[in-house]
């Protein structure tokens, strides 16, 4: 049982705990593994941990993550700067980019609306969404979602609130599972979603 462990333990444990998908029994193992390492590669993943924010910090126009300052996304001149791709998360820009069937711009609101969490229309920041539209002179929205309650929830307030600046927007077809979420997707479905996708 956790509680006989020393408590140096029981924090490490706790830590690893709160990783998506990791239980008690997974982290015990993450932790006894991490013991054994030698000291070195405790001391070197430390310092990644340690600096990982500061070294790959969100775009400020895109909230993608960043290579050396640089956005790879907005800074990319081939991109196709009419389309405009609304994810959830960072992990979803790479996920869609692993389709290879995207080409245009990415906008990151970091979470899906969800209020019984307290995660309310507030902290979207759809004027910024709304600005970075007519500076980018934006024709196509595409509301790549999970296919979930909150998904759903999400994608119909931002239809809502961008549909009278008059661009076309579509969302992510539905042969993504329902209830499933885009990093878990195959590349092949995703795609397939990507490149089906319905007016919205």
């Amino acid at each position: 049982m956790a509680h006989k462990y020393p408590a140096e333990l029981n924090t490490l444990i706790a830590h690893l705990r709160k990783l998506p998908g990791v239980g008690t029994r997974t982290a015990e193992r993450f932790a006894f593994e991490l013991i054994r390492w030698p000291r070195d590669q405790l001391i070197a993943f430390g310092e990644i941990l340690r600096g990982i924010q500061e070294k790959m910090p969100p775009c400020d126009t895109c909230g993608s993550l960043t290579q050396l300052r640089t956005c790879p996304f907005c800074h990319d001149p081939e991109r196709n700067k009419r389309q405009l791709c609304i994810v959830a998360s960072q992990r979803d820009v790479f996920a869609v980019e692993e389709t290879l069937l995207y080409k245009g711009l990415y906008h990151v609101i970091e979470h899906l609306l969800s209020p019984l969490d307290g995660r309310s229309s507030e902290q979207i920041s759809i004027e910024r969404i709304k600005k970075r539209i007519e500076k980018e002179k934006t024709e196509e929205i595409i509301l790549a979602f999970d296919s979930t309650l909150e998904g759903d929830t999400t994608a119909l307030y931002l239809r809502g609130e961008l549909q009278s600046l008059n661009l076309s927007i579509s969302r992510l077809a539905f042969g993504i599972p329902i209830g499933s979420s885009l990093e878990y997707i195959d590349g092949g479905t995703l795609a397939r979603a990507l490149r089906d996708r319905q007016t919205f």
